[in-house]
């Protein structure tokens, strides 16, 4: 018998630890529906051009994918309740720190500190799921997970647009202080203890460098194209990052313990939700940063205004809760990624076509629509990934798995800032114009369209046995 499974009625209720880690993830994304909000204004008061705001983000999603690699390992020696308890400290001294800045370069500073902190909040949050909780629960501790974590998205950008237009946006990030004693509590009071079942295995120190240096150069070099700087060490910084993956590709076959596991690429599941997921969440990461700045740019709208409509994403995810598991249910988790992941990025090109004189509801409504189907989206794919992981290999494909979803976001993010550029170049604006958002829109909805093809590839009852859904010859 599997010695996890023997454990598992010590723990709490999944209800109750699904419920925590989530607030974790409140904290991560109301910090960030907040921030996005702010952005025109931050960039003002740090005279720099909205666009160039991106890397005040990106730097967050660049420390989040050097370092959860290494989560998964950190957990297993510290312990998983200790080092998800102390990332909740350092993510709330990177908030602070952030509070103080009075410059770009200080902002990123404080940020990838924010960020170190996050990196370990939410993934070995996962974790503690994946250990913890029965596999014929693992839906329902995703939607319970998912609940808080939608909240925040939700309380974000209204909350953002009132402290931009009515305090100071230092406030965004003051207000994690209280929330993060909160949770720090909470974890130390209901989180179990959970115990390592065999000896850590050596920490791969070599292929940590290897990724932390291919992917920090990757991004820090496409976010470096469009500035105005010599596009030759933009060239330099991708190419060393480019040569760096490589390297550890050769490195990860001949180690035991690689830092990221590519032998999990294996497993049919989990390489379709990777490349898939990975294609739809550049869409993901690009939305939160062109959406506020269409809206208060490109269309005049108050920051106040631009949360309310931000918030219908929110909205929408909260509305898909309800509906995820009679869905898989009902048509099994093939049917739902196909035509759903359709819907997904026909929702997100429709922003492209938004315009100052559309009805508040007419807007509202649409990205109502874009939060149900995105949500729809990744809780199958963060679910579907782990069906055929094995127990004692969960630990490594958490790992793996977020760092492929926070690159993916970042990729997501500087794509989204690089098109905007180029379209402001080829028509020779300053500022954004609303055609220089509609072309960026449009493009990143076509790359989350190409995921069609990936999803087509998954077996007719992938995940027949985690949704319920009973498998038809024939079915297709």
């Amino acid at each position: 018998m599997d010695s996890t499974a023997a454990r598992q009625p010590a723990y709490p209720d999944y209800r109750i630890i699904s419920l925590i880690v989530g607030c974790a993830i409140f904290l991560e994304q109301m910090d960030g529906t907040v921030l996005a909000t702010a952005l025109p204004t931050m960039a003002r008061d740090f005279s720099v051009t909205a666009p160039a705001m991106s890397v005040a983000v990106t730097s967050y999603l660049l420390a989040l994918a050097i370092l959860i690699p290494v989560s998964g390992a950190i957990a297993d020696r510290f312990g998983t309740k200790r080092v998800f308890n102390s990332s909740m400290v350092v993510f709330i001294i990177g908030s602070i720190l952030c509070s103080l800045t009075h410059s770009l370069s200080a902002m990123v500073a404080a940020r990838l500190l924010q960020g170190a902190g996050g990196a370990m909040m939410a993934p070995v949050g996962r974790l503690v799921i994946l250990r913890t909780v029965e596999r014929r629960h693992l839906v329902s501790s995703m939607m319970w997970t998912l609940i808080p974590a939608v909240l925040g998205t939700m309380a974000g950008p209204p909350l953002g647009g009132f402290i931009v237009q009515y305090l100071d946006w230092r406030w965004i990030f003051y207000i994690n202080l209280p929330i993060g004693v909160l949770g720090f509590w909470l974890v130390r009071r209901y989180i179990p203890i959970i115990h390592n079942t065999g000896q850590p295995a050596p920490f791969d120190w070599l292929g940590f460098m290897l990724c932390s240096v291919g992917l920090g150069c990757l991004l820090f070099g496409m976010e470096s194209f469009g500035e105005n700087t010599d596009p030759r060490n933009a060239f330099l910084l991708v190419t060393v990052g480019a040569a760096a993956c490589v390297a550890y590709v050769r490195h990860a076959r001949q180690h035991t313990h690689p830092a990221v596991d590519l032998t999990l690429l294996r497993i049919d599941s989990f390489r379709l939700s990777v490349i898939s997921g990975s294609l739809m969440r550049i869409t993901t990461g690009a939305q939160p940063f062109l959406l506020p700045l269409l809206l208060q740019i490109g269309l005049g709208f108050s920051a106040l205004r631009s949360g309310q409509l931000i918030l219908a994403i929110s909205v929408g995810a909260l509305l898909a809760r309800v509906l995820m598991t009679r869905l898989l249910r009902g048509i099994g988790f093939r049917r739902v990624m196909v035509y759903n992941g359709v819907m997904a990025a026909l929702s997100y090109a429709v922003c492209a076509f938004f315009r100052a004189d559309w009805p508040f509801w007419l807007m509202f409504g649409l990205l109502v629509c874009c939060g149900i189907t995105m949500s729809v989206q990744f809780t199958a794919y963060n679910t579907i990934a782990y069906e055929a992981v094995p127990t004692e290999r969960m630990s490594a494909a958490n790992s793996f798995y977020s760092t492929l979803q926070q690159l993916m976001l970042s990729i997501g993010v500087c794509s989204g800032a690089l098109i905007l550029k180029i379209a402001m170049a080829v028509s020779h604006n300053v500022e954004p114009s609303r055609l220089n958002f509609s072309a960026a829109f449009l493009i990143v909805a076509l790359v989350s369209l190409s995921s069609t093809y990936w999803h087509r590839a998954f077996a007719h009852d992938a995940g027949h046995e985690l949704s319920g859904h009973r498998h038809r010859t024939g079915d297709h």
